[in-house]
């Protein structure tokens, strides 16, 4: 079985946002996707179902649990698909609650991918232990079904933020053990960013394995829609300040939609033995 390493949201090497794609013809085991992605330790493993040369199924496993969105692998993984798998240059990936992504590649090898936005509402009255887990000021605290996101005064505290994981990640912990609906474990920290750029962002998922996520597709749209919203403007140029980094296109499109563009770059090939 062939598997693949892939640099997303880049178009240069060890910068970007790993992930793993494994092509199946036939979904394998959960407990066994599970392991695999345990055993790359990468933010997000992607295993892929052909259906036909058009249309796919996806599911994505961080090294602890399965999630239901990620979008660094859905481009990491349509990479893979265009390279290797199909001649088509639209494809559409099947997914469990989430509907039809349409992806496409262009001409200079830019990948756009088509989801469904997931605005963030304006909370007041949001977890006040995140004033002991985030060291800088902030503005205001916007939630959607995947993550607190906390806006900043300014871009350079958004760079210097170093916030308490392990604080962060026994607080989730808690909220998942304390009932038995979703809960939101995730936190993405954002501003307005300086020229080239719109907006600038960082993510955390301690309580799903990942300290801090390098570039997180899934984020932006929530995070795109914001900052289109408070900037008069329907494209947004996003910056993921992790250390590796990672740049996101963001246009903001009808009917509840959002297009999110970026590149990447092939790591690695490798057989697995299972």
């Amino acid at each position: 079985m062939k598997m693949y390493q892939v640099d997303a949201f880049t178009t240069e090497l060890f910068k970007g946002n790993s992930a793993a794609v494994i092509v199946t013809e036939h979904w394998l085991d959960e407990a066994l996707m599970q392991n695999m992605a345990l055993e790359n330790n990468l933010a997000e493993t992607a295993f892929v179902k052909v259906i036909d040369a058009e249309n796919y199924e996806i599911r994505w496993f961080t090294p602890t649990t399965e999630v239901n969105f990620c979008g660094h692998a859905t481009l990491a993984s349509s990479f893979v698909l265009f390279k290797d798998y199909t001649t088509a240059r639209t494809i559409q990936f099947h997914v469990k609650d989430l509907g039809v992504f349409v992806v496409s590649q262009v001409a200079d090898g830019k990948i756009k991918m088509n989801f469904p936005v997931r605005r963030a509402k304006k909370i007041t009255h949001y977890p006040e232990i995140l004033k002991q887990i985030l060291s800088k000021p902030f503005k205001n605290v916007f939630l959607n079904h995947q993550a607190y996101i906390v806006e900043y005064e300014n871009s350079q505290d958004v760079w210097d933020e170093k916030p308490n994981l392990e604080l962060f990640k026994q607080w989730a912990q808690l909220q998942a053990e304390a009932t038995e609906q979703q809960v939101v474990l995730d936190l993405a920290i954002t501003a307005q960013a300086a020229e080239p750029y719109d907006c600038i962002s960082r993510y955390f998922a301690p309580a799903n394995g990942i300290d801090e996520d390098p570039v997180t597709g899934s984020i932006h749209t929530a995070i795109a829609p914001l900052w289109a919203e408070k900037l008069g403007k329907n494209q947004i140029l996003a910056y993921q300040a992790s250390a590796r980094g990672g740049k996101l296109y963001c246009e903001l499109l009808e009917n509840e939609r959002i297009e999110i563009s970026g590149y990447a770059k092939l790591y690695m090939q490798a057989e697995l033995h299972l």
